[in-house]
């Protein structure tokens, strides 16, 4: 994970080899086993959108998360161009390590167009000021893995809105219905529209499958749980930066066969709907010899 937002920056612009095939790196230090599925989907995106030049920007995505990814060598993101019309494009994405397909993404971009608008009311939420900070719950959990955390994700300020330590924790005075936190890069972006939409694609694999948990009084590091992302949406409605606050507004309408459903809304400080996601997540109980 990166450690800074120049390290984000890095890890989104992607080599190219040839015509529509790119290299992704990986994250100067991380000890993550697997690749975090942001990466490889914020990856896609760079990828993707490097082969779009007429003035089309991304709209949706809709992305798999097929196999593990090996963080010790770099990705390949083979991408076919699939249509090229007037008003729209149409981008698939296959992600492959080792001879095999990792991850695999259908992006759509389009023209700017004027249209009918209406969005969601930003909810009554308290602003990131008020919220608890993600180093400071992180070093109440675990005070050893406070800076190794630090380390990993110190490319974003994150703080959660209201308290999601689980429901046994005694020092715990309630379970939220929703599970909302703030979000932003640490430090200033470029301001090229694609590396924000990328670097959000890579933020929003971050907590949302743990919104499938809330109900169940659990949250994803839980030693009860065995976690993966399974596939991921993104629908993206207005402009936005990441390197300013962002509202993301998470709930899970279902859970059931070890999988749970999460979806969220993301606005702006100022109450606009900039974007929506959906991810289905495992959510299986781990067996007592899984559990550590």
């Amino acid at each position: 994970m990166p450690a800074s937002v120049n390290e984000l920056v890095e890890l989104l612009q992607i080599e190219q080899l040839e015509v529509n095939l790119f290299r992704g790196g990986q994250p100067r230090k991380s000890r993550l086993q697997r690749v975090f599925g942001g990466q490889v989907a914020g990856q896609a995106v760079s990828a993707a959108q490097h082969t779009v030049t007429d003035g089309k920007h991304l709209h949706s995505l809709h992305a798999y998360f097929i196999l593990g990814g090996d963080p010790s060598i770099p990705i390949i993101y083979d991408v076919e161009s699939v249509r090229d019309g007037r008003s729209f494009a149409t981008r698939r994405v296959s992600a492959r390590q080792h001879g095999e397909v990792i991850f695999y993404m259908t992006a759509s971009f389009q023209r700017d167009e004027e249209g009918w608008d209406h969005q969601d009311v930003l909810p009554p939420t308290p602003g990131p000021e008020d919220a608890t900070s993600m180093f400071d719950l992180v070093k109440y959990i675990s005070p050893d893995g406070a800076e190794q955390w630090k380390q990993e994700w110190g490319g974003f300020d994150m703080r959660y809105v209201g308290d999601p330590r689980p429901e046994d924790d005694p020092t715990r005075p309630y379970v939220p219905v929703v599970q909302r936190m703030w979000f932003k890069a640490s430090d200033r972006l470029p301001d090229d529209p694609e590396l924000h939409r990328a670097a959000f694609t890579y933020y929003s694999d971050f907590s949302l499958l743990g919104a499938s948990l809330v109900p169940h009084g659990l949250v994803i590091s839980s030693p009860k749980v065995q976690p993966a992302s399974l596939d991921h949406v993104v629908w993206f409605h207005r402009p936005f930066r990441v390197d300013e606050w962002l509202l993301y507004d998470q709930t899970s309408p279902s859970a059931s066969g070890a999988r749970g459903l999460s979806t969220a809304r993301v606005f702006t400080q100022d109450g606009t709907l900039v974007a929506t996601v959906a991810q289905e997540g495992l959510i299986r109980p781990a067996k007592p010899r899984e559990q550590r």
